[in-house]
């Protein structure tokens, strides 16, 4: 079993249980006991603590950190060891110390021998706060070689997604009890996955302001948007590839849709930061490790074109749709790791687009669409727009980028600048302005929008952009990016699960969470 742990700094002893006490209500499955919070710790005090999640029916873990790995307060060693006698004591079901320190052979002897004929375990902590150990199975078999009945804990900084593939194949080659994940944003699927992959314990605050370390998020996302208590060794992992990607809404949408059909999968944010280079890297290791069950991805900026490449080079299949329009937004892992990639952007935003015009895509037939950003999104609306006659200028900063879209379609280009010099009956945002959170940007002028035109802006985070909010007051047709967002995912699942979705229920949760946050 893992324990989703909540670790709380140690405090007044009343206070303390007031936040054992929600944690519980929350659904931490146990709760550490960070005793450098306390600038002197007292022995009662911290009793009472002890006592307070007992109380609750928590598994307790007792630790003293030292400032060189995370502590807060600087207390001498000779303290955090009596501490720690005193957890055992009391029955803590486990004392944390870091390896470091536990090396020292004054320190060996004492702890084992307060440890000997004790059902508390013992916790051997590693942290690297400055990024991935050299190598971890070193770290691992040092650990075990100096106390063969330790669980050894390491967590270390990713610095990247992709340091977190040693902190996984660490877990599912272990033969011991073992706790490894990483930190930082880098690390957060390796919170949610150590319940897959079988560390002892993972992390989380108690809320979105209680972090105890880097990275971690609160017991209400890991349980409600994370899917923590569905999540198994036999889970099938899928998520949302980009860069940024914490805005997205797939996680809370597929979760719910996999909770309520009983599907055994978990759908995660992967932030996968650089470019062509950092994804191949990423993409490649999730093939390399098929058998630990990714199924899955969505793919958002900056990636799309770089999944086409990707899926060219090594993919079994790359639907004739994304082949056309140039851009990736879905890959489904099958045997052996091969990969197939499809684009269901193209359908997503010409069904959302034709929604004002009676759901006809072609009343777009000579209309003329100013299409905004020269990206991925772009590519699919270009495409599809170009396909029922519709007159495409697009506009983009770098206008070389905008020029070679342009060409390949068969469409005009310009720069942003020259966006009032021409008229358009149609405006499409496929850019990031205006996205959460630089939801004061619009990347359109003031006065442009008159009453005449339709607005699509594919933003969908927040539900109503600043750009939407201009055409509103300037009398325009408007369309909201939740609709193609809905409508692309509701293609993804049927290629990851193989049926159709719940329709209603993916609106709803779109629509519940973009309301929330107004």
């Amino acid at each position: 079993m893992t324990y989703l742990t909540v670790s709380i700094f140690a405090c007044e002893p009343g206070v303390f249980a007031e936040k054992v006490s929600e944690a519980k209500r929350l659904g931490a499955e146990a709760v550490e006991i960070r005793c450098d919070g306390l600038a002197k710790p007292d022995a009662d005090a911290i009793l009472q603590m002890i006592h307070s999640v007992q109380k609750c029916k928590l598994p307790v873990i007792v630790t003293c950190r030292d400032v060189s790995e995370g502590g807060v307060n600087p207390i001498d060693f000779s303290v955090r060891l009596s501490i720690l006698k005193q957890a055992v004591e009391a029955k803590a079901d486990y004392i944390d110390v870091e390896f470091a320190q536990f090396k020292h052979p004054d320190v060996h002897s004492v702890l084992k021998a307060a440890l000997e004929g004790s059902e508390t375990r013992l916790i051997l902590s590693c942290h690297n706060f400055d990024g991935p150990f050299d190598d971890v199975n070193i770290l691992y078999e040092s650990v075990l070689a100096l106390y063969p009945d330790a669980i050894p804990k390491i967590v270390y900084k990713a610095r990247h997604i992709n340091d977190c593939f040693a902190a996984f194949d660490l877990l599912r080659e272990a033969d011991r009890p073992l706790i490894a994940f990483c930190m930082g944003a880098d690390g957060l699927i390796s919170r949610v996955l150590a319940k897959k992959f079988g560390s002892v314990l993972s992390f989380a605050s108690l809320d979105d302001d209680g972090q105890t370390a880097p990275g971690q998020v609160s017991v209400a996302t890991m349980k409600q948007v994370y899917r923590w208590d569905g999540i198994g060794k036999d889970t099938e992992i899928f998520g949302v590839i980009g860069s940024p990607v914490a805005h997205s809404l797939s996680p809370a949408m597929f979760n719910q849709c996999f909770d309520s059909k009983k599907i055994d999968a978990v759908f995660l944010h992967f932030l996968v930061k650089g470019g062509k280079t950092e994804f191949d890297e990423f993409l490649g290791s999730v093939c390399e490790r098929y058998k630990a069950g990714f199924g899955g991805f969505s793919v958002t900026m900056p990636h799309k074109t770089h999944a086409l490449d990707y899926a060219n080079r090594h993919g079994d299949y790359v639907d004739n749709l994304a082949e056309a329009i140039g851009s990736v937004n879905t890959i489904k892992i099958g045997f052996n790791g091969l990969i197939s990639a499809y684009n269901t952007d193209y359908a997503g935003a010409m069904d959302a687009l034709a929604s004002v015009f009676d759901g006809d895509r072609h009343s777009l037939h000579e209309k003329k669409v100013a299409v905004l950003g020269a990206g991925g999104v772009s590519r699919a609306v270009v495409a599809g727009l170009v396909d029922v006659g519709a007159r495409v200028r697009i506009y983009n900063r770098t206008l070389s980028k905008g020029e070679s879209l342009a060409k390949e379609f068969r469409c005009k280009y310009a720069g942003i600048d020259e966006l009032t010099e021409h008229t358009a009956d149609v405006v499409v945002n496929c850019t990031s302005m205006g996205m959460h959170p630089d939801v004061e940007s619009c990347p359109v002028p003031e006065g442009y929008l008159t009453e005449s035109m339709t607005v699509f802006d594919t933003v969908y985070n927040p539900l109503e952009t600043k750009l939407l909010k201009a055409a509103k007051a300037a009398g325009a047709m408007t369309v909201n990016g939740a609709e193609m967002f809905i409508r692309q995912a509701m293609a993804q699942y049927k290629i990851y699960i193989g049926e159709e979705p719940d329709e209603d229920l993916m609106r709803d949760v779109v629509y519940q969470q973009l309301n929330a946050k107004v």
